[in-house]
């Protein structure tokens, strides 16, 4: 049975074949433009977070930023970008994985500031094959020495019939999301 105690996915569209052919893109313009419920999943995720314990909030380009600049801004975290190739100004790391339909990579920037011991929530739209999650997260583990059990991988969707949250989970990174289909 799917997931959303929230009662979220009347606001998210499926549009069939995009970006390419075969795939069901959720797409979640419509609950963004819906204040009511945008707040209620800015909310949320900022409770998952607290609850967490985060120290940093990180997120991955572009539509997670949405989210994670809220949760950021309400809890007085700092907010780390993972962006694709090119687009940060200082030095960085670089991690690259494949996507639900094709592959890419993204970077941090290596003068982040992340002391020991500190928890890390990555915040995306979506889990699909888990492949940008688990990158943003080895980022971190493998350049900054973070452990995996002090990551938590944070989602609006899930789409478990792709594996994604299952391989994040086998990774032993936490992970939660709002809803699933």
């Amino acid at each position: 049975m799917s997931k959303d105690p929230l009662d979220l996915k009347k606001y998210i569209r499926t549009v069939d074949n995009f970006p390419i052919d075969g795939i069901e893109f959720k797409d979640i313009t419509s609950l963004i433009e819906t204040p009511k419920a945008f707040v209620k999943t800015c909310d949320e995720l900022t409770k998952i977070t607290k609850d967490f314990g985060a120290d940093l909030v990180a997120s991955i380009e572009s539509r997670g930023f949405i989210f994670a600049g809220t949760i950021a801004r309400d809890l007085h975290l700092p907010f780390i970008l993972a962006r694709k190739p090119g687009k940060l100004p200082n030095e960085t790391y670089k991690k690259s994985f494949d996507l639900e339909y094709g592959s890419t990579s993204i970077e941090i920037q290596k003068n982040t500031d992340i002391k020991d011991n500190q928890k890390i929530v990555i915040v995306d739209d979506l889990v699909a094959t888990g492949g940008t999650a688990i990158a943003c997260a080895e980022l971190f583990t493998e350049n900054f020495g973070v452990k995996n059990s002090d990551i938590l991988i944070l989602g609006i969707i899930d789409l478990p019939e792709l594996g994604g949250s299952r391989l994040i989970k086998q990774r032993n990174y936490a992970i939660q999301t709002l809803i699933d289909y």
